[in-house]
């Protein structure tokens, strides 16, 4: 964790949204450039996206929103008048710059968590004038669930690339690393899935 705050819920939130980040940049680890780029899905999900993405979400809400940006502007944030701007990296953003820029947003939004008292208001820059007030725990509970979203996506993608599975690299989190025991729960699944399907 980036920050060191004393036990309690603030703590607990930090912690379980730095294993989110960990599992996250895991994902990218050892693929090539074109698979971190590529689309992955009907509507162009890719991992670097992903991360570009929860970049963006962690300096908004938890730097811009409470008056706190990390830099002036948001440059990186992708190609003007791109409207998904933030889920895609461009040929000329590198995938280092991509990661560091990540990096460098865990300490500064885990600065403003520390610096204000949890029910303090900001207001979200994008969001609807008159409806754009947000507390801070509202706003570090938002980062958490999209970061959690994003890396569970990140999951599914890696595993449909090359195979590798599970949480972290020391922390796999599977039961079993045998090609031949998931081959058997897979077909266990299929039949299941078929015998309901006859059933239904």
């Amino acid at each position: 964790m980036t920050t060191t705050l004393p036990p309690g819920p603030r703590a607990d939130l930090l912690r379980y949204l730095q294993d989110a980040r960990d599992a996250l940049l895991w994902k990218l680890e050892g693929l090539s450039e074109y698979d971190v780029r590529r689309p992955l899905t009907p509507t162009g999900t890719n991992l670097l996206g992903l991360v570009k993405h929860v970049t963006y979400v962690e300096l908004g809400y938890l730097g811009d929103t409470f008056g706190r940006p990390a830099a002036p502007g948001r440059p990186w944030y992708g190609p003007v008048g791109d409207d998904n701007g933030d889920m895609w990296a461009t040929a000329e953003e590198s995938r280092a710059d991509i990661v560091d820029r990540y990096r460098q947003a865990w300490p500064h939004a885990d600065a403003t968590v520390a610096a204000l008292p949890p029910d303090t208001v900001g207001r979200v820059p994008w969001w609807t004038d008159g409806k754009d007030e947000i507390t801070l725990h509202h706003a570090l509970v938002r980062v958490l669930a999209d970061t959690q979203r994003h890396a569970g996506q990140a999951d599914i993608l890696r595993e449909q690339l090359d195979g590798s599975a599970g949480w972290l690299q020391d922390s796999a989190n599977l039961p079993s690393d045998d090609p031949a025991w998931w081959q058997e729960y897979r077909d266990r699944l299929e039949r299941t899935a078929r015998e309901a399907s006859e059933k239904a």
